[in-house]
């Protein structure tokens, strides 16, 4: 096949030494610069030396046509003919096919389906230094399927760049396999530095900066009058290729301006990929990185920028973040201009920066959601990825979290093994999730129905604008959009395909996809309205992302996961009171993820399809400043019956007023005055005698309540029920019963002073109890009364007739034989009606306000 080709480009050379040395060895890396020709020639000189098949792996769709359409033209003839590919829902091969490309994925598939791949010969995985999982896989199952179940099968691992040793350390086996390298590019390319007139911000979890796609949009103005040929941009998403393509719009009369990305339908790639009439401007994503050569480009203009995805773990959801475009990318991005002719890139970039890029970018694997990658490796037999030719190994606790996903899906036993239900879902060839939805909702919903929405999910860039999934199903049932539709039902059919053929208890649909037949509990089934199968199918593949809207009428809502949600402003779906979201991203440090695409949803079918969530608690506890005594449904974090409890525990509620008690202090009880009392006279008490009286201090009250306030609180409800609490009776429980006869003695409530009158004690300070009497209630005490056993002296407020202090005093002796006189000579002037006696320690103590006639 090989000879059929006159094009002489600079991998030819080395041709013969790569297949001399699979022919020794078996396998082998190749290593060629963008623009050699490693994807095109390599796969024939291979075939010419194999009876069967060779397969050729691509990381992208896009690129496997591209390389499939260019081997084919090189041999003038049609693809379908001695050069095949195959991609999800599309295939052209034929009887006569030698080389036949295919994605990375589709390899993964074929292995896992027939591990010695049969009629295959050789397996050449290109640009293996993409690391995309599904490349890591092919080539871990590829080097296994070689070592244990075809040693006659050649493997070769092909690269742009020059990190060979690793891969032929992991593709040799015992030794290293040989690597062959294709030294120089066809046509040189000329770097021109091209950074912003100022520093631009880096974009992150947040939009590119505005300042940087006017740069962009303004070096390619320049690049169309500096340069000869068509122009490729970079970008790093399909938001900054519409943002540029509008900038660049006056241009239309003299340039064709293309778009070329992931989201695009098979018709719009190719057409960005053929010549055209006019000069072009093509603005792509990272697709036309590698092993694509779009005819007429001359120069490349690069924003320096790649989208990739990170996964929260925590929360289960991805977001898109920008980063610097790595040096190797940056390398493979500048050979798309050399390809035909030599050409130019300009790097929106400084050296300096480009010194500082990373060598390599990141592989997906250290990223990525690995659920579907935990499935692949468990159904290969190497649960974990344990032993497999794998560049880097998983992460333990992304494959921990993936690992008890695929668990509760059922697709993997208590031990990580697969089960029979893992390997039907492996079979459907989606991801773990929407296989899930697939083999579960065609029995709710029927198959037709279910493949259906799982194909949107799966291919949810044919969903267009807006959020409501319902209404994308309905535009794409209805063709609006021919080619989304076109590739939505080529998925539909291949799922339609890979679910197992209907039991006879299994539902069987009319024309329409409804079920016509019973189902499995013997019963007709529930004919559900579109949105609701819809919401049905979301739910079953992303039972955490139910969500129910926090307040009437608005677009926050909470995930069953936990996870506070949005919808976008002005969205239809805003108010509806129960989703099912599909798609949603959660930008790191921003307070709610935001949905993207979502599907109605009732209560009733959210506890069907996420019962394993549903918890029924009884909540008994402090909350709001008072006893909270409840029953509670939960799904997940979502409240969804909350009904107070009629009989709640009462062990319960008595540890819930004991919070509140804790919470909240001691004054949710009544402390009365003769309550205050007491508890100031068991501190006195405390003080002046010792440890053996009652610590009544808030800390020690609090600690002892279940003491000291038992049967107060076993009788209690609620707050209320505290604030009635006789808590002088409460307090008298901590005193032992000897104790408890001698308060009165030790800590008199009350002193009868000379005049008659019982007069209470203020014992607020313990170390200095207090009595406040009228000076002329004392005349004839010689000495201040003492407490505490006569351990404690009295401190005497001594008063005026109008109640005001004049004196204070603990030593009454020594007040009346310096301080009195002093003080009545004071009191005679302002009170001449009252007795003021020369000797107090002799007169008659008086109550009265005057003299007695």
């Amino acid at each position: 096949m090989l000879s059929d080709v006159p094009l002489d480009l600079p991998v030819r050379p080395v041709l013969p030494t790569l297949v001399a040395a699979l022919e020794s060895a078996g396998s082998a890396v190749l290593v060629a610069p963008p623009g050699t020709g490693k994807t095109t020639l390599a796969p024939l000189a291979v075939a010419d030396a194999v009876a069967r098949r060779v397969i050729v792996a691509q990381p992208r769709r896009v690129a496997a046509r591209a390389a499939a359409r260019r081997m084919a033209a090189l041999l003038g003839e049609p693809v379908g003919d001695r050069i095949g590919y195959a991609v999800r829902g599309e295939r052209r091969v034929g009887p006569r096919t030698r080389v036949e490309v295919v994605t990375t994925g589709l390899l993964v598939r074929r292995l896992q389906h027939d591990p010695e791949l049969p009629g295959i010969d050789a397996v050449l995985l290109d640009e293996i230094h993409e690391r995309q999982l599904d490349a890591d896989l092919a080539l871990a199952f590829s080097v296994e399927s070689r070592a244990a179940l075809r040693p006659e099968l050649w493997v070769l691992a092909m690269s742009a760049t020059p990190e060979a040793d690793r891969f032929a350390a992991l593709i040799g086996g015992a030794t290293s396999a040989p690597v062959v390298r294709a030294e120089s590019a066809l046509h040189p390319v000329t770097r021109i530095w091209a950074p912003p007139p100022r520093p631009v911000p880096p974009p992150g979890a947040g939009p590119v900066d505005r300042a940087l796609l006017d740069h962009v949009a303004a070096t390619v103005r320049r690049a169309l009058r500096e340069q000869e040929g068509d122009l490729l941009v970079f970008l790093p998403g399909v938001g900054e290729i519409a943002a540029v393509a509008g900038r660049l719009s006056d241009l239309r009369d003299d340039v064709d301006v293309l778009r070329l990305h992931g989201r695009q339908s098979s018709a719009e790639q190719d057409a960005a990929l053929r010549s055209g009439e006019r000069r072009r401007v093509v603005l792509a994503t990272a697709v036309a990185e590698s092993s694509l050569t779009v005819p007429g480009v001359r120069t490349v203009v690069d924003a320096g920028l790649s989208r990739v995805a990170r996964l929260d773990l925590a929360r289960g959801l991805g977001a898109l973040v920008t980063v610097p475009v790595s040096r190797a990318a940056a390398t493979q991005r500048a050979g798309r201009a050399g390809r035909e002719a030599p050409g130019q890139v300009y790097r929106c970039w400084s050296p300096g920066l480009h010194e500082r890029l990373p060598a390599q970018p990141e592989p997906e694997i250290a990223t990525a959601d690995l659920t579907g990658f935990a499935l692949e490796v468990a159904a290969w037999g190497a649960p974990g990825g344990t032993g497999l030719a794998l560049p880097d190994p998983p992460p333990a606790a992304a494959m921990a979290v993936a690992a008890e996903t695929l668990t509760a899906l059922g697709a993997l036993d208590a031990d990580g093994r697969i089960t029979e239900r893992g390997r039907a879902v492996v079979a459907a060839g989606a991801h773990p999730r929407l296989a899930r939805a697939l083999i579960d909702g065609a029995d709710r919903v029927g198959a037709d129905r279910a493949a259906q929405v799982v194909a949107l999910l799966a291919e949810s860039a044919v969903a267009g604008s807006g959020d409501d999934l319902a209404a994308a199903w309905r535009r794409l049932r209805a063709g609006t959009d021919p080619a989304a539709t076109a590739r939505w039902r080529a998925e539909v059919r291949r799922l339609r395909a890979a679910l197992p053929p209907a039991a006879p208890d299994q539902p069987q649909e009319a024309a329409d996809g409804v079920p016509v037949n019973k189902g499995r509990d013997g019963r007709r089934p529930v004919w559900l309205p579109d949105d609701l199968a819809a919401g049905l199918l979301v739910g079953l593949a992303y039972p955490e992302r139910l969500a129910r809207v926090r307040r009437p009428g608005g677009s926050a809502y909470l995930m069953s996961g936990g996870t506070a949600a949005e919808l976008a402003p002005g969205s239809e779906l805003a108010g509806v009171e129960w989703l099912a979201v599909a798609v949603a991203d959660r930008a790191p440090g921003a307070p709610a993820a935001r949905i993207r695409l979502a599907a109605v949803l009732d209560e009733v079918t959210a506890r069907e399809v996420a019962g394993s969530l549903l918890r029924s608690e009884r909540q008994i506890g402090w909350s709001g400043g008072d006893v909270v005594a409840r029953e509670v449904l939960r799904l997940g974090a979502i409240e969804v019956v909350d009904r107070p409890l009629a009989r709640p525990d009462r062990e319960a509620v008595v540890a819930a007023l004991l919070t509140g008690l804790r919470d909240t202090g001691l004054d949710l009880l009544s402390w009365t005055p003769s309550a205050t009392n007491l508890r100031e006279r068991l501190a006195f008490c405390r003080h002046a005698l010792g440890d053996d009286w009652p610590d009544v201090s808030d800390e020690a009250l609090l600690t002892g309540a279940p003491h000291w306030l038992g049967p107060e609180l076993s009788d209690a409800r609620r707050r209320s029920d505290l604030a009635r609490v006789d808590v002088t009776a409460a307090l008298r429980r901590l005193l032992p019963w000897p104790l408890a006869g001698r308060l009165d003695e030790l800590a008199p409530e009350r002193i009868a002073v000379p005049s008659g009158s019982r007069i209470r004690v203020d014992y607020a300070d313990p170390a200095a109890p207090v009595l406040a009497v009228r000076l002329q209630e004392t005349f004839g005490w010689s000495q201040a009364p003492r407490v505490g056993g006569g351990r404690v002296p009295v401190l005497l407020h001594l008063l005026s007739p109008a109640g005001r202090p004049v004196a204070v005093t603990a030593d009454l002796a020594s007040f009346w034989h310096s301080g009195y006189r002093q003080v009545r000579a004071e009191l005679r002037g302002r009170y001449p009606r009252h007795p003021w006696p020369e000797d107090p320690t002799t007169a008659t103590p008086t109550r009265h306000s005057g003299r007695r006639r």
